[in-house]
C-alpha cells in the first residue's frame, strides 16, 4: 500500500512509466482469482497500458475475456500488460496512437473488432491532466487537449463501438472524485470528469432499451504513472494523504469495480451508476 511516509519525492516526463515509480504500484492482479465471469467476452480498454487500465485488462483476462488495449506511446508498459494478459491464456491486442484524434478512435474500434472478432465490453479509461495554479495558467491548447483525451475520446469510441455492441454489452467509464467535488489545481481535468459522469447518466438512459448497460467508476487517489508525470515532487510525496484512509489506492484495489460492472452475473440491474472508491471520503448529496 502507498502512504505519504513511503512515497519519496519523484517526477517523470509525461506520460510516465511504471518502471520508474517508487514504490512500484500494485497493478498486476497477482493474487486475483477469476471465476469465468467474463468467459468469451471481447473487451476494448483505453489507457490500458498501465495503472487502472492494466489492472482491469488482467482482471478481465482472468475472468475469461480477450482484450484490446489502446494507449498513447508507452510501449514497454503496454508490452508488459500484454504479456500478463497472454499468460492467462487470453488474447491481447495492442493499439498505440493518440486518442485525442477522432479518426484514430474509430480506427481503434475497427482494429479491435478485426483482431478479436467482435466487441461487447468497452472501458473508456484514457485520461490526461496537468496541475496548474489557476485558469490563467491553462492555455487554450491545453484546455482543448484535456477535453479531447478525457471526454471527446469517450464519445468518439463509444459512437463507433455502438455498431458492434448489442444486448448484454456493457460500457464502463472512468470518472474521478475530482468530477464529483472539483479540484482547484486540476480545473480542466475536474471539468472533464464531471462531464464523464453526466455522459454516463445520459448514455445509460439512451441505451437501456437496447440492453446495453453504462456505468462509471470514479476513484479517489490512485498510485499510477499519471501522478509522478503530472505533479510536482512535494505533491507526489504527500499524494493520497488527504483521504481518511491516509493513503492512495493501488490499481489492483480499483479493478474489481470494473469486473463488477462488466459481469451480468454481478450487476445486471445496474445502469447509470457512479461507483466511487475514494478511501473513506464522504460527499454532499
Amino acid at each position: 500500500m502507498t502512504d505519504p511516509e513511503s512515497t519519496p519525492p519523484q517526477q517523470q516526463e509525461p506520460p510516465g512509466s511504471t518502471g520508474e515509480m517508487t514504490p512500484r504500484p500494485g497493478d498486476e492482479m497477482a493474487d486475483y482469482t477469476g471465476r469465468d465471469l467474463l468467459a468469451g467476452r471481447l473487451a476494448l480498454i483505453t489507457g490500458g497500458d498501465s495503472g487502472i487500465g492494466r489492472a482491469v485488462a488482467i482482471a478481465f483476462a482472468k475472468e475469461g475475456a480477450d482484450v484490446a488495449v489502446a494507449y498513447l506511446s508507452e510501449h514497454d508498459d503496454a508490452e508488459h500488460t500484454a504479456d500478463l494478459v497472454r499468460a492467462t491464456g487470453r488474447q491481447c491486442v495492442l493499439l498505440p496512437g493518440d486518442l485525442a484524434d477522432s479518426t484514430h478512435c474509430r480506427d481503434v474500434v475497427d482494429q479491435t473488432v478485426a483482431h478479436l472478432g467482435g466487441l461487447d465490453l468497452l472501458v473508456n479509461n484514457v485520461a490526461t491532466q496537468e496541475a496548474t495554479s489557476g485558469p490563467q495558467d491553462i492555455s487554450d491548447e491545453a484546455w482543448l487537449r484535456t477535453f479531447d483525451v478525457n471526454i471527446h475520446s469517450f464519445f468518439w469510441i463509444t459512437k463507433a463501438a455502438l455498431e458492434h455492441l448489442s444486448g448484454g454489452s456493457a460500457i464502463i467509464n472512468t470518472g474521478s472524485v475530482n468530477g464529483l467535488r472539483g479540484n482547484k489545481s486540476l480545473i480542466d481535468y475536474s471539468a472533464t470528469k464531471g462531464a464523464v459522469h453526466s455522459w454516463t447518466f445520459a448514455m445509460a438512459q439512451v441505451l437501456v432499451d437496447r440492453g446495453i448497460r453504462v456505468n462509471c467508476v470514479a476513484p479517489g487517489p490512485v498510485w499510477t504513472p499519471l501522478i509522478p508525470s503530472t505533479m510536482g515532487e512535494q505533491k507526489v510525496e504527500s499524494f493520497g494523504g488527504q483521504v481518511p484512509m491516509k493513503r492512495a489506492a493501488h490499481p489492483d484495489e480499483i479493478a474489481p469495480s470494473y469486473v463488477f460492472f462488466a459481469a451480468d452475473r454481478l450487476s445486471s440491474f445496474y445502469t447509470g451508476e457512479v461507483l466511487a472508491p475514494i478511501g473513506g471520503e464522504t460527499l454532499p448529496g
